[in-house]
């Protein structure tokens, strides 16, 4: 492993300590330490997010212009000063302000980090380097996760500031490594650049939407899974956090074992076996309904270990097919363009966990059924992206 992807993981896990620290709080923060009425700090927050949304529009092309890496610390230390604003917010409207800069600095990151894993790796398929990455930072925001608890146990109400203080401390770390540790040598830009557009692509925005369908189901285990398990089962209050720790267990020590199971499927086929993972997960979730009180909890947890097993499969291979399907002359457009896959999810899926209301088992059939719509739109898309995006080698 060369010293570049050393500095690059050393980066990626400490940014995701940082915010596993906080990112989990952030909602409880406003309510708790700033004193903004629950309801008030949801829309300030939702409002932050939903502003970012143009950030991606605007990162690719930055991507193309300076490199991935430029950006990627540009978006950590914008980060850092979301993070800071939380510090200082004192009411509604500085939330607002904070929750706009931290969730720009997110879409800033995402939008340029699979353009900089990719230039790390050099040539060659990018599987295995995005498994990696995800590895290292599930790992260490379950760290992050599990150091927050420990201080709001030690210090109380104390704990949020000083888990936020940290937050913005690790934010710079990591820019102060990938600026400093991390070298890349940018291609030569050609005299005059082909004109290229990803709302011209067809089967990449296809692509997008298909994807995206596949993330509406990582949001919604993340915010609908407490949900699901304390307002509509009346579970045990440690059962969420004892969930989200098995899987942040499994995806930080299964990324490269998942694609050795997997290493004779192409790209698509992962993906669509994933899909097909989720939409189980889903059909087996909806099941704990009809099971014995006594057994739910255990059976909860099992069902997890489907949904583990779908992200393993999916997560390193969309992205690695996003990025060799992309053209590489504006790779840094489409790849930020691919994020709205996961972006529009974000915000998709606290209204799908609100179906709730409706009826315990409606969103599971909502959200099971996206992943559906996938497994086949994936399988009728395999053949417009470029073949040797979709099965590396064997073209």
């Amino acid at each position: 492993m060369t010293r570049d992807r050393v500095a690059l993981l050393c980066a990626m896990g400490i940014d995701n300590f940082g915010s596993g620290l906080f990112l989990p709080l952030a909602l409880v923060y406003v309510t708790q330490v700033v004193g903004v009425p629950l309801a008030m700090a949801g829309t300030a927050v939702t409002l932050g997010a939903v502003g970012a949304l143009v950030v991606p529009l605007l990162a690719g092309r930055l991507v193309d212009r300076v490199g991935p890496r430029a950006v990627v610390v540009s978006a950590q230390l914008l980060q850092a000063a979301g993070a800071g604003a939380y510090l200082v917010a004192d009411g509604a409207g500085p939330v607002v302000v904070a929750a706009v800069l931290l969730s720009a600095g997110q879409q800033l990151f995402y939008s340029s980090l699979f353009a900089l894993i990719a230039d790390v790796a050099g040539e060659g398929p990018k599987d295995r380097p995005f498994a990696e990455v995800g590895m290292v930072r599930a790992a260490c925001f379950g760290l992050g996760g599990l150091a927050a608890g420990a201080l709001l146990t030690w210090l109380g109400d104390d704990g949020y500031r000083v888990a936020l203080i940290v937050d913005v401390v690790t934010f710079f770390a990591a820019a102060t490594i990938l600026a400093f540790f991390v070298r890349l040598t940018r291609p030569r830009r050609p005299a005059r650049e082909p004109s290229v557009r990803v709302l011209r692509d067809r089967p990449y925005l296809a692509l997008i939407l298909f994807s995206g369908l596949f993330g509406l189901s990582l949001d919604f285990f993340l915010i609908g899974t407490p949900v699901f398990v304390l307002d509509r089962l009346h579970g045990p209050a440690w059962l969420p956090g004892a969930i989200l720790a098995l899987l942040t267990l499994l995806t930080s020590v299964g990324g490269t074992l998942a694609l050795r199971l997997t290493a004779r499927l192409t790209r698509i086929a992962a993906m669509r076996l994933g899909s097909a993972l989720f939409a189980a997960w889903c059909l087996v979730s909806l099941g704990v309904l009809v099971v014995p009180d006594g057994w739910q909890v255990g059976y909860l947890l099992v069902s997890t270990l489907i949904f583990a097993a779908g992200d393993l499969v999916f997560g390193p291979r969309s992205g690695a097919l996003a990025e060799a399907a992309a053209p590489p002359v504006a790779r840094g457009r489409y790849l930020a363009a691919y994020q709205y896959a996961f972006t529009v999810a974000q915000v998709i899926a606290p209204a799908v966990v609100a179906l709730f209301s409706v009826a315990d088992w409606l969103p599971w059939v909502l959200v099971g059924a996206c992943a559906g719509v996938a497994v086949a739109g994936l399988g009728a898309l395999g053949s417009r992206l470029p073949a040797s995006a979709v099965a590396p080698g064997r073209s």
